[in-house]
């Protein structure tokens, strides 16, 4: 089966790995701290803060800008559940915003006329969480604009856009938003095996965000509440969690991030061969608009069903039964049950809808060889003609 993504670990990554399981500490040492300042500087941000997984990363960030019970966190309707599960975590409702009908990031035209009908009814958000899907940064610009006009924070979920770029400044930057949260998962861009990252320019912010991950404990003797007793002595000022990227982890991601930019050529590469050969089948391929530089963490087409005589669910079992391991990015936030339950329903999004009922991935990631991509190319052509 040729997967829709997998990681590439190269001897580098694991003699890297093998000198922290050698050394004096396995966390809390070095790595974690070098992992965060690489990034940092990379996407050219004051502050940078390493967490166990981009869930916890996105939970940190929620609760460092006061979400709480009572408030209202709005995000993508096509997004993994994290994006919406972290404002449950908070004790804070939920709501989804429709898609873009081309890039299947959040619609600012849509965000724009939910957030005017909730200013009118008292319950605008508290936080928005636009995400970057398969690597294309959203329109951070106009919903920048639009956190000012109607007074909300911004996360950006780019789980999937390390290395991407927005008006040709890097993703995580957070010139448009409070704070980014990024994703180092096996099937992402880089991979620390597990991990994630939160970015902020924001000094108290990043303050926030490295107490709600540590546990709420506090070590610097000018912010104790009781004062400082010795050099053993730390405060829990807080109720906090133990996120904590270990340094095997970082150690994993700071190897991976030394290639980065390669890895990101290799997936454009890719993707340009799939927009050429692909071209003639019924298939709706991906846009990458003028000021976005995409990392391509997915590949997703959309299958022009109407054109065929086949179901949608024929064509997916067919490429599966011929090793093609396509997926679905992403099953609606609203068609879980859990967030049924909570009154979200497929009527109120009507091109997420459109959208999910022909979505198809295709495999994609940096060592995928000649020959499975030739296999992939004539699976689509001998299912799709």
């Amino acid at each position: 089966m040729i997967p829709y993504g997998k990681h590439e670990i190269i001897d580098e990554d694991i003699e890297a790995v093998i000198q922290v399981l050698k050394s004096d500490y396995l966390t809390q040492g070095l790595k974690v701290p070098e992992f965060e300042r690489m990034i940092a500087k990379y996407c050219e941000t004051g502050h940078a803060v390493a967490a166990n997984s981009a869930t916890s990363a996105l939970h940190v960030a929620c609760l460092s800008l006061g979400l709480g019970k009572g408030d209202v966190l709005w995000t993508s309707a096509n997004t993994f559940v994290a994006s919406a599960n972290c404002a449950l975590y908070c004790g804070a409702s939920i709501d989804l915003v429709d898609i873009d009908p081309r890039t299947y990031n959040i619609s600012t035209e849509a965000l724009e006329q939910k957030l005017k009908a909730a200013k009118l009814s008292g319950k605008l958000p508290k936080i928005v969480i636009p995400v970057s899907f398969a690597g294309h940064s959203c329109d951070m610009k106009k919903i920048s604009e639009l956190s000012k006009e109607y007074g909300f924070f911004i996360i950006e979920d780019a789980s999937h856009a390390v290395g991407s770029r927005y008006k040709n400044i890097p993703v995580g930057s957070c010139r448009y938003s409070d704070i980014t949260v990024f994703s180092f998962h096996p099937v992402k861009i880089i991979t620390s095996g597990e991990g994630g990252m939160c970015l902020t320019n924001n000094p108290e912010l990043g303050r926030k965000l490295k107490l709600f991950r540590d546990h709420g404990i506090n070590r610097f003797p000018d912010l104790m509440v009781n004062g400082t007793e010795g050099p053993w002595y730390f405060e829990q000022i807080q109720l906090g969690y133990n996120y904590r990227m270990t340094d095997i982890h970082a150690a994993l991601g700071i190897s991976q991030f030394k290639r980065l930019d390669d890895i990101i050529l290799k997936r454009r590469a890719i993707v340009k061969e799939y927009n050429e050969e692909l071209k003639h089948l019924p298939l709706l391929l991906p846009i990458e608009k003028d000021d976005v530089y995409s990392s391509y963490h997915l590949y997703v087409v959309r299958v022009e069903t109407h054109k065929l005589h086949k179901s949608f669910l024929d064509i997916f079992n067919e490429l599966r039964s011929n090793g093609i391991g396509v997926g679905k990015h992403y099953i609606p936030v609203y068609k879980h049950p859990h967030y049924r339950a909570l009154g979200l329903c497929e009527k109120d999004f009507p091109v997420t809808e459109a959208y999910y009922k022909d979505a198809l991935t295709l495999p994609l990631y940096p060592s995928m060889t000649k020959e499975s991509f030739q296999l992939v190319l004539d699976a689509l052509t001998n299912v799709l003609i």
